[in-house]
């Protein structure tokens, strides 16, 4: 079994969901799939806030695995007591499906969208967080629409330099 997709093995679970579903403070998210193109997009939903929030993690994410770390799980938990929290495994890593190639941007800001059909949010706030950061951003300038709110947590526009970004 991979880890990725849940549902390629006929509804075994993976390995990850070997984990505990519960830590001593709270229960861990059910992770459910939303259909992006070809590939199913690991997701979880918690809170019950204002306005949705969806975290976009950076390089790698496992979303199991976030809950494991107590001082991860409290900021995540912090989120959701003011939002609808909605996080997700980027396609190729965690518990999303496996790729065999590099996906582009556009692939990856489009899973957003279809995270966000399968919850229905409308609307939400985008939190990128590094490598998230551009993904966030793409998704804001092409579904203004569907953005609320747009924040950054160490995150950069573009990797490399250029003659109008020499950072």
């Amino acid at each position: 079994l991979h880890s990725g997709g849940g549902l390629a093995g006929g509804g075994t679970l993976a390995p990850s969901a070997r984990l505990a579903r519960t830590t001593p403070e709270f229960e861990i998210p059910e992770t459910r799939y939303a259909r992006s193109g070809d590939v199913n997009i690991a997701y979880q939903v918690l809170g019950d806030g204002l306005f949705d929030l969806v975290f976009v993690m950076g390089w790698v994410s496992h979303l199991e695995y976030f809950w494991t770390e107590p001082t991860f799980a409290r900021f995540l938990r912090r989120l959701a007591s003011f939002s609808r929290l909605i996080l997700f495994d980027k396609r190729g890593t965690g518990l999303s499906d496996r790729v065999t190639a590099l996906p582009t941007l556009e692939q990856r800001m489009d899973d957003v969208r279809a995270v966000m059909e399968a919850v229905g949010s409308r609307r939400a706030a985008l939190l990128g967080v590094s490598e998230g950061g551009p993904m966030s951003s793409l998704f804001a300038a092409t579904h203004p629409e569907k953005t609320l709110a747009l924040v950054m947590i160490g995150t950069y526009a573009r990797r490399l330099r250029a003659p109008d970004y020499p950072y």
